[in-house]
């Protein structure tokens, strides 16, 4: 009887063993993150040195799939519908909080998504075609009050931060300005450089990409505090659009009912990704500050905040989507 229990004690005991072994530690395997951009513009530049860092800290392959089009819907909806086991990602903001939903036909809703980390937070700046003339925020005014929906105005898509900041500026300066959208912000600046458009509220990386070409200048940064990133710039408020102020942030989703373990290490991850000093300076040569989230509580709380008014401009700007 004695040898029977040993017996029985031991392939216990290598069952246990067996299940230990067998179990998947987090991550086991390449890591997928979704942006809803093209190659070139901002979020494209957030995400690849997110999932650069990302990669050489959990020592797995984080590959990026650019997923352009409709307002970025394209991609979340991708995003949305992933198996939730933390190996699909989503660099999003504000738009998958609700505001897509007003301009598009979306298959998720704002549920369908469990905010993870906040990444980055940033200023867009105002760029003008040198081919359209305008040279200062002031020159646009002037002219957008004496000539309505004469001045178009490029965003990376209908609905996006570069639209509703568009929005907002036609709001609070009580001018009208004629929208086109296009896939992302690569192309939108690239519109404004050739002088295909007029002007453009763009991410940073997106604006300089259209200044360095000598094709386009700078007006002014869409946040009310300067920007020690660009100090070259003076906030638009403060340039004739009083009380005018939005920012773009980027942050990381993943599906609904992804397990809480996968979100507490990617959670842990990214902060300690963002306190990299490297990190730190490869953001800010994207005019980008860091800005790490206190818990991912903190972060679905500020998600939804910002989400409200995203959702607040996006119904505004209903009649500017062309």
């Amino acid at each position: 009887m004695k040898g029977i229990k040993e017996v029985c004690f031991a392939c216990m005991a290598l069952g246990v063993v067996a299940t230990a072994q067998g179990a998947e530690s987090y991550p086991a395997r390449p890591i997928t993150l979704i942006i809803g951009f093209p190659p070139g513009g901002g979020a494209d530049n957030v995400g690849r040195i997110y999932a650069n860092s990302l990669s050489r800290l959990l020592k797995q392959p984080v590959v990026i799939e650019n997923r352009p089009g409709a307002g970025s819907t394209i991609g979340a909806a991708q995003a949305a519908k992933a198996k939730p086991d933390g190996y699909t990602l989503y660099l999003g903001n504000s738009s998958v909080m609700g505001s897509d939903s007003v301009l598009y036909s979306v298959s998720y809703t704002p549920d369908d998504f469990m905010p993870v980390a906040r990444l980055t937070i940033a200023p867009m700046i105002l760029i003008a075609s040198k081919k359209s003339g305008i040279s200062s925020v002031e020159d646009l005014l002037q002219r957008a009050r004496k000539a309505p929906n004469t001045i178009n105005v490029a965003s990376s898509g209908n609905g996006v931060i570069t639209h509703l900041a568009a929005v907002e500026f036609m709001s609070a300066s009580a001018t009208k300005l004629m929208h086109i959208p296009f896939k992302g912000g690569a192309p939108a600046t690239q519109s404004v450089a050739a002088g295909d458009t007029d002007i453009s509220f763009a991410t940073a990386p997106s604006a300089r990409s259209a200044i360095d070409t000598g094709k386009a200048i700078g007006l002014g940064i869409t946040t009310a505090q300067p920007s020690s990133l660009i100090p070259q710039y003076r906030p638009i408020a403060d340039l004739g659009v009083p009380g005018y102020n939005i920012a773009n942030w980027w942050g990381i989703f993943v599906p609904k009912g992804t397990p809480a373990a996968a979100v507490d290490v990617l959670f842990k991850a990214t902060n300690e990704i963002l306190a990299d000093k490297d990190v730190r300076q490869n953001f800010a040569s994207g005019y980008e500050d860091v800005a790490p989230s206190a818990s991912v509580e903190e972060f679905a709380k500020f998600a939804r905040q910002e989400g409200e008014q995203g959702l607040r401009l996006a119904k505004a700007s209903r009649e500017t989507a062309n």
